[in-house]
């Protein structure tokens, strides 16, 4: 079996504010950008072997949108159902690679030597509930969109430290999904805020520059360490060992 040995080290912890949390997540992440930057093309790459191999084309269904006076359906489109489908599997997928990357935030925090390899601890280290949680925080995601999309904005603060609690203590998807849910409803305003600032910032690439989106969309995954920080503490180094 695996072996996971913890030890503290030194690292900056933010308060519990807005503000502090934002600054400290850009701090951390101008030390791992390099990392997020790996993540992205990893999904970029992968959604384009997906596109081409459904014969999806999102160009295409967008200029076919505009022209259509707004009797247009998704689903019509050539190659969307499959492309839907194998997009959600393989995002799905992707979840423990965003864990990884805050993992490797963690060592860069406490000034622990990162090897590329801990970009993928999420694969090796509780797989199956990152995969759980993803699952379900995908249906509440989906439930909150169909409603409308402004509700999505409120119900993901409750999700936002889901992760760093599934990596750092090693719970289940439902430990980590319930922790998440109590902390953030005792503490909502922050955590709100913190998420709009978090998802502003994540999405500014494509706002400034196309794909400038490479950049910046990892910053969201930063943020939800910082804020685990801010309430839960400095987590302990996890050394991942060979059996």
């Amino acid at each position: 079996m695996s072996e996971f040995n913890e030890f503290d080290q030194q690292g900056s912890v933010p308060n519990r504010d807005t503000g502090s949390i934002i600054s400290h997540a850009f701090e951390m992440y101008k030390g791992v950008f390099g990392y997020g930057i790996v993540a992205m093309v990893i999904y970029l790459v992968g959604g384009f072997i997906i596109q081409t191999a459904t014969g999806f084309n999102s160009t295409a269904m967008v200029e076919e949108m505009r022209t259509s006076g707004g009797d247009f359906s998704y689903w019509n489109a050539p190659g969307f159902t499959m492309y839907a489908t194998l997009s959600s599997f393989f995002g799905l997928l992707l979840a423990p690679l965003y864990v990884g990357l805050i993992y490797i935030v963690n060592k860069f925090n406490t000034k622990n030597q990162i090897e590329f390899s801990d970009l993928f601890i999420g694969y090796r280290q509780n797989f199956v509930n990152i995969l759980i949680y993803s699952i379900l925080s995908g249906i509440i995601s989906t439930i909150a969109l169909a409603l409308c999309v402004l509700p999505i904005v409120f119900v993901y603060p409750f999700l936002l430290i889901g992760y760093p609690i599934l990596l750092f203590e090693n719970a289940s998807a439902t430990e980590a999904l319930g922790k998440s849910f109590s902390i953030a409803k005792e503490n909502y305003g922050t955590f709100l805020l913190t998420t709009l600032l978090g998802g502003i910032i994540s999405v500014a690439g494509v706002i400034l520059c196309g794909f400038g989106i490479i950049l910046t969309a990892p910053f969201i995954m930063i943020v939800m360490y910082s804020t685990y920080c801010a309430y839960l503490g400095k987590p302990r180094q996890i050394m991942y060992k060979q059996p």
